[in-house]
Parts: structure tokens; sequence; C-alpha cells
């Protein structure tokens, strides 16, 4: 099966020597285009599919539905894997084994749930509240143990060094890996010196990145991450921005000028798009089952 693959891709990829570089994708269509390009793995995060879906920030208002759903999507158009955020597991112990469940079987390759009360916000933005340490070893213990396959990735997110400081969110990171969490993310890190503090602290444990423009962490290479021990990075900004930033440039364009003449070197041509997004497959398939009729 296409996910039991995608599954056991991304578990070899997380403990291959080479850093995984993903980039969040806002979208079915981003992620194609990423795959195109030649990411290996990509992510779904909340605070693109936010704004992609409801125009909205991340602050908790993209519930489990939103969110799995643009998660089936985005894995049916792709052939690479898709890790996910699962934001708190929304709610108690029963709706985080619910959630695995059913992102399990929608075939993403793992997800990370983080320690933050809800309503959740994104991790570089101020004003965030955690849970207790000892609530969130629970969420990952059931989520561990309700994982049906073994290559399904479970990682824990902490945004204690905002509520608290460096030292309580490894040792919290320490609690969840020990209740089961493969992977480990400690959100926010406001430095270099304490990006190397959270790869010594977890010398064996596959540790993310997360490179949010002009977010709290400095912007790092993939191979200056890689230098510091880190196994996974990700860009969860960069798409969104990048689609803003494009739209805003032409419809200013259209609007005051009105005509897309003087952008066409800046658009996909018709036809190139047309194929891109497999119109050539799905006029096959019609001619097919047409002429069988």
């Amino acid at each position: 099966m296409k996910a039991d693959r995608m599954r056991a891709q991304f578990n070899r990829l997380v403990h291959e020597p080479q850093i995984i570089s993903m980039v969040a994708c806002p979208d079915s269509l981003s992620a194609k285009i990423a795959e195109r390009t030649g990411f290996k793995a990509i992510f779904q995060a909340g605070y693109t599919t936010s704004a992609s879906e409801l125009a909205m920030p991340d602050r908790g208002i993209a519930d489990f539905g939103i969110m799995v759903n643009r998660a089936r999507e985005i894995v049916n158009c792709v052939d690479i894997p898709v890790f996910a955020d699962a934001d708190t597991g929304y709610g108690n112990l029963m709706n985080v084994a619910r959630t695995v469940r059913c992102y399990e079987s929608i075939g993403v390759a793992g997800l990370f749930l983080e320690d933050q009360k809800w309503p959740k916000r994104c991790g570089h933005m101020d004003g965030k509240a955690v849970i207790p340490m000892e609530e969130m070893v629970e969420k990952i213990r059931t989520a561990a143990r309700t994982r049906k396959h073994r290559d399904f990735l479970i990682m824990s997110r902490t945004d204690a060094r905002a509520v608290y400081d460096l030292d309580e969110a490894i040792r919290r990171s320490r609690a969840y890996h020990q209740a089961g969490a493969d992977m480990v993310f400690i959100e926010a890190p406001q430095n270099k010196e304490e990006l190397k503090k959270i790869s010594a602290a977890f010398p064996d444990v596959p540790l993310m990145a997360n490179m949010i423009e002009h977010g709290k962490t400095p912007l790092m290479t993939a191979d200056e991450l890689q230098e510091l021990g880190f196994r996974i990075m990700v860009h969860p900004t960069a798409l969104a921005y990048a689609q803003t930033f494009a739209e805003q440039e032409l419809l200013k364009e259209l609007y005051t000028r009105k005509t897309t003449a003087g952008f066409m070197d800046r658009l996909v041509p018709f036809d190139q798009f047309n194929r891109f997004i497999g119109l050539d497959e799905v006029n096959q398939l019609e001619e097919k089952y047409t002429s069988a009729e």
C-alpha cells in the first residue's frame, strides 16, 4: 500500500545521515510543485492551512476536521511522505487517540503533538501557555499506544521555551521522549547557542528545527543545522508568504492596468500548467473509457 511505503520511506529518511528539508504546503497544488521540485518529504502545517483555508491566523481556528481533510487531499496528490501538524490532539486523551487513528488511516507518515493550551497559536507568536508536563506525557503515551504501524512516527513539540526557559523545554522533551515520542521538536530557540544545547541534550534522537522567516529562531541552512545535529528542518511559512506576495503583485497589476499583459513573463503558460496538473492523463483515461463503451 502507498501509505505503508510512504511511512517506511519517511522512517528511513529520518535516520539517514543527510538532513531532511521539508516545506509546509498550503494546498495540493503547492505539494505537487514541491514534489516535482525534488523535495523528499513535505509538511502540512496549521499555520498555512489556517491561512489558505480560512484566511485566518494560526490561533486554533482551523479545527480537527479542516486539518485532517487538508492532509488527506495532500497525501492523495503526491507520492512522497507527508508529515502532519496535529496541534494539541484536539482535546483529551480520547481525542488524541482519535487524531492518531484518523491521520494514520489517511496515509500520513507521522505527526507532531504540542503541549500548548487550547486555543493554541503559532510557536513564534507571543502570549502562549502550556499544559502541565504530566498531562502532555499522557498524550504522547496515548498516541504511541494507539498507532498501528511502527513506521508511523510521533514527534513531541514543546513551547515551553517561550513560556519558561530552554532548560524547562529540554526537561519536558526528555519526558515526552521517554513516554514514546520518536522525535523531538523544541519550538522557537532564540539563537545558535540554544540550538547547540538542544542537540547536545538529545544526541541520539531525531530533532527538528523550525525555520520561520522573521521568526524568533535565526534562519540557517540545511548544512548548518545538520552540522549542529538536527535531522529535520522545516520551512512552515515560506510558501504562504510567497503565494501572498505573488498574488498581491498580480492583482495590483490587474486592478491598475485592467490587464495581465504586462505580467505574462511571471505566469506559467496555459498549456504548461494544464500538463502539470495532469490534463493529459485525464484525457487519456476519458478516451480509454469512452472507446470501451
